[in-house]
């Protein structure tokens, strides 16, 4: 999922990031300068603090634990907090053996020096999508490696649907004229979120990668087609005017309530969804720009890496357990319970088979995009001018070109 963007959290990555020679000094070689703990136990961070995913990734790490012949001294924060945790563990040099990023601070994290990579350590990444591996990949290393993920596509009530004799819309032009038809009354014809935060760029990024826009540079006709498209859905009354302060949860709520016909959202709400007494929905992929096009969407989920301890036979039995935590077995096990896919495509059969919600998500797998694919740890700039931007143009009383022109000169 995507987290929304926190200034404090954004400041902490900085200053992890700008604290090389600490990270590097946990350590002097073999076997000795870690303070983290007995030789038979891996220390293990992680800011999976609530169900299903806190039962199922402590069964997994200590499953996992007990094959390779290691205890497990496990710790879960809050996920605002993990990253000042790891902050104040490098500068008191006990950073944990094993570490969970969110896949985007992966890059600026291992640009630091704080983390080992993978590739030394023989961990094998064969089968994963290549996107996802490029989220985990700074300078030609892999650091981290993540088992499951998750995206975005379209959600539509079938009820609604049913009774307007409308099928789901697969192209940009269908989109709005089916929304167009399904707005009456008190109840939209299509919801998503556009508030000014990293989950408002998370949530235009489809729109604006699948007709060809490149966060190098947001001032550019095809990412102004992207945003005339969403601006269009807001002018003709499909789309609320409180898009632009609905989170991704919100909107969720408002198509639970059937105040919407469609939504862009991801697969954590099918908790929400399928509480609702007499919902039904159905999912297909995010419209294209027109018909037969690709949908490039941005993924989301954790990777697990190994910080640079200086205990190098810890660094070894902790890459055991990242291979583990990596398996074919634990990628279906994980996916299935938490309502996310596997990043190896191959498995993806395995996990529809349990649950046909997830076939529109796992059937982007080959074709998602990593948020830092192409600038890397300077991604979070062209985030915020992407929602800046995204915010002129639908509120701000600027057309798309000039709101696109102004983020990415500004």
């Amino acid at each position: 999922m995507a987290r929304r963007g926190s200034v404090g959290r954004a400041r902490a990555i900085a200053a992890l990031a700008a604290l090389p020679l600490v990270l590097g000094a946990c350590g002097g070689g073999g076997g000795g300068g870690s303070a983290s703990s007995a030789s038979d136990t891996l220390r293990v961070l992680d800011y999976y603090n609530s169900d299903p995913n806190a039962s199922l990734w402590k069964a997994a790490i200590e499953d996992c634990g007990a094959d390779i012949g290691m205890k497990i001294d496990r710790e879960a924060v809050p996920g605002e907090t993990l990253i000042q945790k790891v902050l104040q563990q490098s500068s008191s040099k006990t950073l944990p053996d094993v570490l969970m990023l969110d896949n985007p601070d992966v890059q600026q994290i291992a640009a630091s020096g704080a983390l080992a990579p993978l590739d030394d350590l023989g961990v094998d990444s064969s089968g994963v999508a290549e996107g996802v591996l490029s989220a985990s990949t700074y300078e030609g290393k892999l650091y981290a490696l993540q088992p499951v993920t998750n995206t975005i596509a379209l959600f539509y009530n079938e009820k609604i649907f049913q009774a307007a004799g409308l099928t789901p819309p697969t192209t940009w032009d269908e989109l709005k004229t089916t929304a167009a038809a399904l707005t009456a009354g008190d109840q939209y014809g299509f919801a998503m979120s556009n508030i000014n935060t990293y989950e408002g760029t998370w949530q235009f990024l489809p729109f604006m990668w699948s007709n060809g826009g490149n966060e190098k540079d947001i001032a550019t006709p095809e990412t102004a087609a992207a945003l005339q498209l969403v601006k269009d859905l807001l002018d003709q009354g499909s789309l609320s005017q409180s898009t632009v302060t609905w989170s991704q949860a919100d909107v969720a709520d408002q198509f639970a309530a059937g105040n919407a016909a469609m939504m862009i959202n991801g697969p954590w709400n099918f908790g929400t969804l399928d509480a609702v007494e007499g919902l039904e929905y159905g999912i297909v992929p995010i419209p294209a720009p027109t018909a037969g096009g690709t949908v490039v969407s941005p993924f989301g989920g954790e990777a697990w890496a190994i910080p640079q301890t200086g205990d190098e036979e810890k660094q070894k039995k902790a890459a055991e357990l990242v291979q583990c935590l990596n398996s074919d077995e634990n990628e279906v096990t994980i996916s299935v319970g938490t309502g996310t896919v596997p990043t190896k495509p191959e498995l993806a059969s395995q996990v529809v088979a349990q649950n046909p919600n997830l076939e529109a998500f796992a059937s982007q797998v080959p074709d998602l995009r990593a948020r830092t694919g192409e600038l890397g740890p300077e991604w979070p700039d062209a985030a915020t001018k992407i929602y800046t931007a995204v915010q002129n143009a639908l509120v701000g009383g600027m057309t798309p070109e000039e709101a696109l022109a102004q983020a990415q000169n500004g």
